[in-house]
């Protein structure tokens, strides 16, 4: 029982880290001024709305209760309030350089949560699916971040 109580702890961990990410990313699309990085930003947080379901849905298939809510505490919550705080500048140099680092959290939260052997496939299957996004929106910020940095 302890096995999977530390599993849906592990992955309810993940789901309330992306759910604050979605929440980033929809609150910068609609400030910033590139139509383009809005896009971006309302497709990463549609992406990473599916990967939450898929973890969700592993939670269930443990026995537990799925988290439905960001983190009221902790550090994602506030790499994503520093967000708030930037989008409301709408400078988009200093969004994306916030969204970046909030990629990085939620790169490093989800290595950790790779390394746990006691994950069930199931749970391992759901965090590796949603690793694909996390690694994938990492990767495209950081690109993002640079390019912007270059041309000026």
């Amino acid at each position: 029982m302890a096995e999977h109580k530390e599993t849906t702890t592990t992955l309810n961990t993940l789901i309330a880290t992306l759910i604050d990410s979605v929440d980033g990313y929809r609150k910068s699309a609609g400030e910033v001024d590139n139509q383009r990085f809005a896009q971006m930003f309302d497709a990463r947080a549609q992406e990473r709305q599916q990967a939450i379901g898929h973890l969700q849905a592993a939670v269930a298939a443990e026995g537990g209760n799925p988290e439905d809510d960001g983190s009221a505490a902790g550090a994602m919550h506030r790499v994503f309030q520093s967000l708030r705080e930037v989008v409301s500048t709408r400078d988009d140099q200093a969004i994306v350089n916030e969204i970046e680092r909030g990629e990085d959290y939620l790169k490093a939260k989800f290595e950790k949560a790779m390394q746990h052997a006691d994950l069930s496939p199931q749970a391992r299957q759901a965090v590796d699916t949603a690793w694909q996004s996390v690694k994938t929106g990492h990767d495209e910020m950081r690109d993002l971040k640079h390019s912007l940095q270059a041309s000026h």
